[in-house]
């Protein structure tokens, strides 16, 4: 057996894991609750578009939800007044941001499209917040910094390189359709990273760490991709 198929095997035994501990917890994961919501005509009509850069819109093995729906996880406070987001590492002027001060800054909104691990995506969500471009410019990111850690509630991390992060979609956001986030979607602040699986865009943020050696979160040090590329079906690391 090569290194691809016990990947493989590992891989499928741990949804079968995560399937029996969801139904004996009487909860449903998005992976299963998700397929009522799936919608078979945009997801046939997303196969057919390409993006600007010559990708398909859809990448492999994802299906069109009619709606967002919300990831697990362990929230934070949600109160915006209660957010404190520590910006450190690699920077030239390490600080702690209020909401009212990520407000103060260049506000960015865009219509992006996500992709779960999981194999759903939602297609043209509008969200608001401030790029990680614009933050990066007001703390003097250093040039020695290569990957950006995004920390959120309990403990969760996830690592993303800098140079993924360079477009200006890539937001800290607080909106989502035009609304505050709700709580279980990551509400005051989550991360927003279209362009890989959706869950290197934490939920809870409560701090930017730069770092120059690359740090891999609380998912990559558990089997999953340490890239995540969507449209490279980077969804697991191979053992």
């Amino acid at each position: 057996m090569d290194l691809y198929q016990r990947g493989e095997r590992e891989h499928r035994a741990h949804i079968r894991r995560r399937r029996l501990l969801a139904a004996a917890a009487g909860t449903a994961l998005v992976a299963l609750g998700a397929r009522r919501w799936i919608d078979d005509e945009a997801t046939a009509l997303a196969k057919k578009e390409t993006r600007a850069d010559g990708r398909p819109r859809l990448p492999p093995g994802q299906r069109v939800l009619s709606q967002f729906r919300p990831m697990g996880g362990i929230p934070g406070d949600p109160r915006p007044g209660q957010l404190r987001l520590r910006i450190h590492g690699e920077v030239d002027a390490p600080t702690t941001m209020t909401m009212r001060d990520l407000l103060a800054l260049e506000q960015h909104e865009a219509d992006v499209d996500v992709h779960c691990v999981t194999g759903w995506s939602v297609l043209g969500a509008k969200v608001r917040g401030v790029s990680i471009e614009t933050i990066c410019r007001a703390v003097g990111v250093l040039d020695r910094a290569k990957h950006l850690v995004f920390e959120g509630a309990a403990g969760y991390t996830a690592n993303v390189p800098l140079r993924a992060l360079r477009h200006r979609n890539n937001l800290l956001a607080y909106r989502l359709d035009g609304v505050p986030l709700a709580l279980e979607n990551g509400a005051p602040l989550r991360a927003m990273v279209p362009d890989l699986y959706f869950w290197k865009s934490a939920k809870w943020v409560t701090g930017l760490r730069f770092v120059e050696e690359d740090a891999p979160g609380y998912w990559e040090t558990r089997g999953y991709h340490n890239r995540a590329d969507p449209w490279e079906e980077q969804r697991y690391a191979l053992f």
